[in-house]
């Protein structure tokens, strides 16, 4: 691969129903390039729970990715509550999610740490009443 690909999606807030369509778009991406679907699979795992945290939590945002020869770059942004404890919010189980949503079979506590289990390097970026930004790479 020669260059560098820049994609850009809009995460409309609360249509579960989109949830996933810009993680799906991003993977058949990669896959086309001939990424190491060991890579392409972490990337698209860490960037589908990303992307379903900002549709559920945040009411939407934005996300941004950036593919070089050696790595993905995955920036997504959001305008929501922000997180009031991220270690806490790190913690396998803990949700905040409400009832409707878990009954859908979201919010079961696993989105940050399946995110920091498939990201070769994490950084959030949280203050409550302003948001949240995550940013995610994977290394080729």
């Amino acid at each position: 691969m020669s260059g560098i690909i820049r994609l850009h999606f809009e995460l409309p807030g609360n249509d579960l129903m989109s949830a996933g369509e810009a993680s799906s778009s991003v993977k058949k991406k990669l896959n086309q390039l001939g990424i190491n679907p060991a890579a392409v699979k972490k990337a698209a795992i860490a960037m589908y729970e990303a992307e379903i945290n900002a549709i559920i939590h945040a009411g939407g945002g934005t996300l941004a990715v950036t593919i070089t020869k050696d790595r993905i770059n995955i920036v997504i942004s959001d305008h929501g509550p922000g997180i009031a404890d991220l270690d806490l919010a790190m913690q396998e189980g803990y949700s905040t999610a409400p009832d409707y949503i878990r009954e859908m079979g979201f919010g079961a506590g696993m989105g940050l740490p399946n995110i920091k289990r498939n990201a070769d390097r994490l950084e959030i970026k949280s203050a409550v009443g302003q948001g949240t930004t995550v940013e995610i790479t994977v290394f080729f």
